[in-house]
């Protein structure tokens, strides 16, 4: 599995391309699913393990942890056809708003719901959370960028980009605002040319590390607009230029969050699964876990966890299993081992 990991990687990195998250032929709403015994064989083991008196949190986790997110979308439309009670409600009731709670929860909608709700979970409350925001809005393809936009609506009557832009300021809003317009251009060689490239790696150098104070909106436009294919020539032409890569004059420069955002999309247009390991890292550093960032990154991206763990072991010589089982504890923790295992188990 490593070597199969490790190739595809390595295709990745030859001809890079914008990740699409979403299974999209699963919000055609022309189609009416077709569901399988399967799930239904699932919904009945969700029913089962909460009906009565108490709940089998062990059965619970059997049959929600160990799915795809395709099969979570299935799920949640199937247990409400057949049980009359949305899952999600069901969760929520049964296990509470503990870590184990907020989890199973998001694992009871599709992966689009999922995410609208990590993103009104970010933004409820006092303060919100910059990280998640960035996480899920930066470094996304159109189409996934454009469901997300409408399913959000769709389930809160709320315009995500208003949302969103009223949430945060300064360069940050300018990179937000930047990422969910859904504008990332489509790769042309006659127009992503090399003389291009070597015009926008001026640009950002002067817009970095090659005068005082970082002109952050201006390096993000170039990031965010550009398709992987031509950021890599960019990135190529200014290490060639200057010495080192755009990931590091990047790391230099930006010391805010803004920064932090655009480096992200940045890593996940041209190194996404390494990206992805430094989030679980990031969401595990200093004193006490993020488990809510945790959580997150690890439902969001299970599909890719394959890959994940690869850059993940390579980059801290520990692997995802191992550092989820050194920061998290109980039926929190078996859950999350259920969703990696499913798509990357241990050998």
């Amino acid at each position: 599995q490593t070597t199969i990991a490790s190739s595809s990687m390595n295709a990745y990195s030859e001809d890079p391309n914008t990740i699409s998250l979403y299974p999209a032929e699963l919000y055609d709403e022309d189609l009416t699913p077709d569901c399988g015994t399967e799930i239904d064989e699932k919904c009945t083991e969700i029913y089962e393990a909460t009906k009565g008196w108490g709940t089998s949190e062990k059965r619970l986790i059997e049959a929600i942890g160990a799915t795809t997110g395709e099969e979570r979308k299935y799920i949640s439309l199937r247990y409400e056809e057949m049980y009359d009670k949305e899952l999600k409600k069901l969760m929520k009731s049964e296990c509470g708003s503990s870590n184990f709670g907020e989890a199973l929860q998001y694992l009871s909608l599709g992966p689009v719901e999922a995410e609208c709700r990590m993103l009104k979970k970010a933004v409820d409350g006092f303060g919100s959370n910059k990280v998640m925001m960035y996480s899920i809005l930066c470094g996304r393809s159109n189409a996934d960028m454009e469901l997300l936009k409408k399913t959000y609506y769709k389930l809160y009557t709320d315009d995500l980009v208003s949302r969103m832009g009223g949430e945060v300021g300064g360069d940050m809003k300018k990179i937000l605002m930047s990422a969910v317009q859904a504008a990332e251009e489509e790769f042309d060689p006659d127009y992503h040319t090399e003389d291009k490239a070597k015009e926008d790696a001026e640009e950002l150098y002067k817009a970095g590390q090659g005068r005082w104070g970082t002109n952050e909106a201006k390096m993000a436009k170039i990031v965010v607009l550009s398709p992987p294919k031509y950021l890599k020539i960019v990135n190529a032409i200014y290490a060639d230029q200057y010495g080192y890569t755009l990931f590091k004059a990047f790391e230099k420069e930006m010391g805010s969050l803004a920064g932090e955002a655009t480096l992200y999309t940045l890593g996940m247009k041209l190194k996404p699964y390494e990206t992805i390991a430094k989030l679980i890292k990031k969401a595990c550093a200093g004193f006490g876990t993020d488990e809510l960032l945790l959580t997150c990154t690890l439902i969001r991206y299970q599909d890719l966890m394959g890959h994940v763990c690869v850059a993940h072991e390579e980059l801290f010589e520990k692997s995802v299993h191992k550092r989820v089982k050194d920061e998290t504890r109980g039926n929190y923790e078996k859950l999350l081992l259920e969703l990696l295992n499913k798509v990357a188990p241990l050998e």
